[in-house]
């Protein structure tokens, strides 16, 4: 006599659904559905909240022209936080208990930030560039070893361009992490320059020498009023210190000319440059 086969209820029969997870999901959403519509207008409304907040402050810092770099991270950063609190109001919303959730997510980010300690350093003084400008875009700096002209800020790097348009992207922490001298951060800039004569020459000659050339050139700033004054007397020099004060522009357009120019008004005036020289005497030993 053959066996009776009973049939047994199965989950999911040719891709369709068991009722019974269709029943609970129905149950669900008659229970929670006002909740659930809650949550949607909570999200979609806050998002929008959080968007016309974001551009009122990016207008009024704009408005009280703040720095562009400035103004583009502060406001995304406001609105990247407003976004969380309303994805959490609106997860609170539906039942789910936020503190856990709120909970692995430090637990993630403790585990982010350990493994990406380089990376944190560096945004973290990425925020202390653009927070406090120590330079600016266009300033010529020296910093982490490196004399060049900033081209970019970003928040984990800097972008520079040396004289010879060497492209340079160092990491913000290299800057941060010592001594940033801003050449540039001022309208004007003082040009020292030496020149040294022969211990014969009249030391006043020389002196109005110099003041010629220095009157004679237009891009020199009468306030403050240019140094000229004997420095040291060296081994083989008299030496003198010019130090006139220029536009920053100037700088290095007065620098050239000027080694030039004294050059040949000097030697005009039969004033004598020294320059390192040895004299070898030869004796003949008789034998």
């Amino acid at each position: 006599m053959a066996e009776e086969t009973i049939p047994t209820e199965t989950t999911e029969s040719n891709g369709i659904i068991d009722p019974v997870y269709v029943e609970k999901a129905v149950d669900w959403l008659i229970a929670n559905g006002t909740n659930l519509l809650a949550a949607i207008l909570i999200f979609f409304i806050g998002k929008w909240v959080a968007k016309v907040i974001r551009n009122k402050v990016k207008s009024l810092m704009e408005k009280k022209e703040v720095d562009a770099a400035l103004v583009s991270f502060a406001t995304n950063m406001l609105y990247y936080m407003l976004i969380i609190a309303v994805t959490l109001a609106a997860v609170q919303k539906i039942g789910f208990q936020t503190t856990s959730l709120v909970a692995i997510l430090g637990a993630a980010g403790l585990a982010v930030g350990l493994a990406l300690q380089g990376s944190l350093s560096n945004f973290a003084s990425g925020v202390l560039i653009i927070l406090f400008r120590p330079f600016g875009i266009g300033d010529v700096i020296t910093a982490g070893g490196v004399t060049a002209c900033v081209k970019e800020i970003g928040v984990l790097v800097t972008i520079m361009a040396t004289p010879d348009n060497k492209k340079i992207i160092m990491p913000n922490s290299s800057i941060m992490g010592g001594a940033i001298t801003n050449i540039t951060a001022y309208d004007t800039r003082r040009v020292d320059m030496t020149v040294g004569v022969s211990y014969s020459d009249d030391l006043d000659k020389v002196a109005n020498i110099i003041e010629e050339v220095i009157a004679a050139d237009d891009r020199i700033l009468k306030d403050p009023a240019v140094t000229i004054a004997v420095s040291e007397l060296a081994d083989s020099s008299v030496n003198f210190v010019v130090r006139p004060w220029v536009n920053k522009a100037d700088y290095w357009g007065v620098f050239f000319d000027f080694q030039k120019t004294i050059k040949q008004r000097l030697d005009k005036e039969g004033v004598s440059i020294p320059f390192p020289q040895q004299d070898v005497h030869m004796h003949q030993v008789s034998n």
